[in-house]
């Protein structure tokens, strides 16, 4: 099942700027993940949509994602997640990533939820954090979870991701690390959080 999976997202990754538009929610289902390149020529950072379907309610995958403390169980690189709780609902979490090569990133997000008995929605956005250098840190990035009842059955959750990475100024050999920080890990981040709902 596996490689199936692959393939179909290294198809999807070699197709045209055009016909990544957007995400085919008609083609999601519980064992693939839909990825696409959302990247704009002229930008510094990367653009990656993804979707899929999840076997639970929409209420028990956002209890998942806004338990911030825990992401280092399903998100990749992900080493420490220090969380800040707002008086709104949102929260500043202070993300530590170990990448390949010993390589560690530091960001601070600001995480926004918005939810009903059939949606969630949570948007985050990069925020500050003072005393960082810059090669600690990455540039920018942002993005969201939309997450929606399957029609007809509420146990089963249709998953829309969208993330904007840019590292900063990358080696040169090292821009890699921008894959490893959003292509390469969105499929491994789905089967992991695909994984915690069993």
């Amino acid at each position: 099942m596996k490689i199936t999976r692959h393939v179909f997202i290294a198809c999807l990754l070699a197709g045209t700027q055009a016909e990544a538009a957007q995400l085919d929610v008609s083609k999601f289902n519980e064992t693939e993940v839909q990825l696409l390149d959302q990247s704009k020529p002229d930008s510094n950072g990367k653009t990656f949509a993804a979707g899929t379907i999840l076997n639970a309610p929409v209420s028990k995958v956002c209890a998942i994602l806004q338990a911030y403390e825990d992401y280092p169980s399903f998100m990749p690189n992900t080493a420490k997640a220090k969380v800040a709780r707002q008086p709104d609902e949102s929260a500043l979490v202070d993300f530590t990533l170990n990448l390949p090569l010993g390589k560690v990133k530091k960001y601070r997000l600001k995480m926004m939820p918005k939810a009903s008995p059939a949606t969630c929605y949570l948007s985050w956005k990069l925020q500050p954090w003072e005393g960082l250098k810059q090669e600690e840190t990455i540039a920018d990035t942002s993005g969201y979870w939309d997450l929606t009842t399957v029609a007809g059955n509420p146990n089963k959750t249709v998953v829309k991701y969208q993330v904007f990475t840019d590292p900063g100024p990358v080696p040169m050999g090292l821009g890699w690390i921008v894959d490893s920080m959003s292509k390469d890990s969105i499929p491994k981040m789905m089967d992991a959080l695909r994984n915690k709902l069993r």
